[in-house]
């Protein structure tokens, strides 16, 4: 079988290589992620080791659908840099930067881009990414966290999970601890592993609270260092090795599930609904009607 069906790492095809996985309408998938702290228990890695795990997961299941793209390391992390070892990258430099990625795969014929990421805080400029993308060349760009794929199915997050919400799972908590239990196990500091506050969700207020996977309707996210002394956010001691091969099976399932959709959905179409024809392009540099 032709390399580029049996290949899912996108830099170990060659070009024409590249111009086969075009013509077969391939996926691309951008894993985006950060080097910063998780706690004293966890590696820097964390936010590159969790997306890439499972991209490459989803990648060796469907080959023939989707390439995987070496991860975007550095991400938006200011608000964590009390903490020794966090790379910050500007905001604005971070979404130049993935966009030049998603404009050079539209530029190659990719149709189809996926943005799975890692890191929280990458999640706004990365769906302003997204949308730019959508806007801005004639490819379709969706952007999804890794973490969220586990919600797909109603069932398996309450089966899972057995940290209070909100606050259990939030950052170096029960499920990345356990992701990287599975993932990485022997760069754990498992001697080290101990659970974390989110100290303004004990306030018990209605409007100031976050979780992983939900946030309060008024939430003030400031520094890090501000509302936890350790830098864990959750329920750490939770974690175990096969809950993360629980957590790892379902969100590669759940991506393989969402590829396949993403790959033969016809592309949504635009419709021009002024009365006369605009006498200039938008001033952003989207693709004109029939391009």
């Amino acid at each position: 079988m032709s390399k580029h069906r049996t290949e899912y790492r996108y830099e170990k095809l060659t070009w024409p290589e590249i111009n086969d996985a075009v013509d077969d309408n391939q996926v691309v998938l951008v894993p985006c992620g950060a080097v910063e702290q998780h706690g004293p228990h966890l590696p820097l890695d964390v936010d590159l080791v969790c997306p890439c795990g499972i991209a490459s997961g989803a990648g060796r299941e469907i080959p023939e659908k989707l390439k995987i793209l070496p991860v975007v390391a550095y991400g938006y992390t200011g608000h964590v840099m009390d903490f020794p070892g966090t790379i910050n990258q500007h905001y604005q430099h971070f979404i130049d930067h993935v966009l030049d990625i998603t404009k050079s795969l539209a530029y190659h014929g990719f149709k189809k881009i996926v943005l799975l990421n890692g890191h929280g805080s990458n999640m706004p400029n990365l769906d302003l990414v997204a949308r730019r993308t959508n806007l801005e060349t004639d490819a379709e760009c969706i952007l999804a966290a890794w973490w969220n794929l586990l919600t797909v199915d109603k069932t398996f997050l309450p089966k899972w999970r057995q940290s209070k919400f909100p606050g259990g799972c939030a950052h170096a908590c029960e499920l990345e601890t356990s992701l990287y239990l599975h993932l990485d196990g022997d760069n754990v500091r498992k001697d080290l592993i101990k659970s974390g506050v989110i100290s303004f969700n004990e306030e018990g207020s209605p409007f100031n609270w976050v979780d992983l996977f939900a946030a309060g309707p008024a939430t003030n996210i400031s520094w890090t260092s501000s509302y936890s002394p350790t830098g864990v956010l959750g329920e750490a001691e939770l974690a175990t090795a096969e809950k993360g091969r629980e957590a790892y099976e379902e969100a590669v399932k759940q991506l393989v599930r969402f590829v396949s959709w993403f790959k033969d959905r016809p592309k949504d179409q635009r419709r021009d609904l002024h009365r006369k024809p605009p006498t200039m392009p938008i001033p952003w540099g989207q693709q004109s009607f029939g391009k």
